[in-house]
């Protein structure tokens, strides 16, 4: 398993960053790679719903199905999916910040058998950047709203 991680300040109360981050029909505003993102479980969000979500990885498109398995409003949320043998475990944690937000954003990459093992670096690799601008991202969503 690989852990990538990023964080940064965000000029918006954790409430509003939560209200926004949760709402999984955003996740292609805010996060890198996400092409499309559709809530597939009935509203509201909470542990255990799901979405599915279209994203680019490594040039190849793949669907997805995502599930909340942490949601702590204001504070945590949680994402996981699995594709081609790899799977993958999202945390957004939220904490009041002079200003704003300080929001921490990682994501734990395993291989699920043997042959996707050798992937795990490369695919940690691009998720590490990716955390980053998708932080950016969302910082620029939050303020165009």
């Amino acid at each position: 398993m690989r852990r990538v991680d990023a964080s940064q300040q965000l000029p918006a109360a954790p409430e509003r960053v939560f209200e926004f981050v949760a709402d999984l029909a955003n996740l292609p505003r805010w996060q890198t790679g996400i092409v499309s993102a559709e809530l597939t479980s009935p509203p509201p969000v909470r542990i255990g719903s799901t979405a599915h979500v279209v994203r680019e990885l490594m040039g190849q498109r793949l669907a997805v199905d995502v599930t909340v398995t942490a949601y702590t409003p204001g504070q945590r949320l949680g994402l996981a999916s699995a594709a081609s043998g790899i799977g993958i475990d999202a945390v957004l944690e939220l904490e009041p910040a002079p200003g704003g937000t300080l929001a921490r954003f990682s994501m734990d990459i395993r291989a699920e058998n043997v042959f996707m093992k050798p992937l795990e670096g490369a695919i940690a690799g691009a998720a590490a950047s990716d955390l980053a601008t998708s932080l950016d991202r969302l910082r620029a969503a939050l303020d165009g709203e």
